[in-house]
């Protein structure tokens, strides 16, 4: 199944995509757009391009688990996603996944505006691989 995440940011939204198996995800774009409106509609272009047949949307949770504001922004781009597609949507976990990208973009020596462009595309794999990995145990 082609499944598309989102990794949701105040300024800019990550998006990735991973192969009809389920295998691998792969960064996809980040979309540069702060009002909401706006970035639906841009991700509503993206899934009619790619027509994935699910949604995951990173979820962000402080380290004790408990949910906080951007939880909560997260979950209104979700509902707001579902109004204008009926494609399934779900949430994954996200903590710690900017962190993991900053790593991996660092480690392949990934620096400076290049790393500004893609950590929140970097992000969205984190987020699609950590939800295909724990779906096929």
């Amino acid at each position: 199944m082609k499944i598309m995440s989102i990794d949701y940011g105040d300024a800019r939204t990550g998006i990735a995509f991973c192969d009809e198996r389920e295998i691998i995800a792969s960064p996809y774009t980040v979309i540069n757009e702060k009002y909401q409106p706006k970035l639906i509609n841009k991700i509503i272009e993206i899934i009619e391009g790619e027509r994935p047949e699910k949604i995951i949307i990173g979820l962000p949770r402080n380290m004790d688990g408990s949910y906080g504001f951007r939880s909560e922004e997260s979950k209104a781009l979700g509902n707001a996603l579902s109004e204008v597609c009926d494609i399934p949507i779900d949430f994954e976990d996200e903590r710690l996944t900017t962190v993991m990208a900053h790593n991996v973009l660092s480690s392949n020596n990934v620096r400076g505006k290049k790393r500004k462009e893609t950590v929140d595309a970097v992000s969205a794999v984190m987020i699609l691989q950590s939800y295909i990995d724990r779906n096929k145990s």
